[in-house]
């Protein structure tokens, strides 16, 4: 799974660089291996102060190994015109799967 993920992150970041896709418009993908059991709840984190140019990404539960790793919060640059949409799990077939954060207008 590691290795579809770094593949599929190159080839963006490829099409990306020579224009071929904006990142913006790039639609969510799910990955193509589930989990078995459900994602733990999410932690509690306290949302911090807004920031100028910056949108909040809050922390979410990451598939690694078949094990689920907390990813904490953080900034990233805002999209003028665009609303972040964040990291979500869903049941799918196979078991759980995450459906990645994007921007949409």
């Amino acid at each position: 799974m590691k290795r579809q993920l770094l593949l599929a992150a190159a080839v963006l970041a490829t099409g990306g660089a020579f224009g071929l896709i904006a990142p913006a418009d790039a639609q969510p993908v799910m990955v193509a291996h589930g989990y078995g059991p459900p994602p733990p709840p999410p932690r509690y984190e306290p949302h911090p102060a807004a920031r100028r140019g910056q949108a909040w990404v809050p922390g979410h539960w990451v598939g690694s190994g078949g094990r689920y790793d907390w990813r904490r919060g953080y900034w990233q640059a805002q999209r003028p015109g665009y609303r972040y949409v964040p990291e979500h799990w869903v049941r799918g077939p196979r078991g759980w799967v995450m459906r990645p954060g994007y921007w949409a207008r």
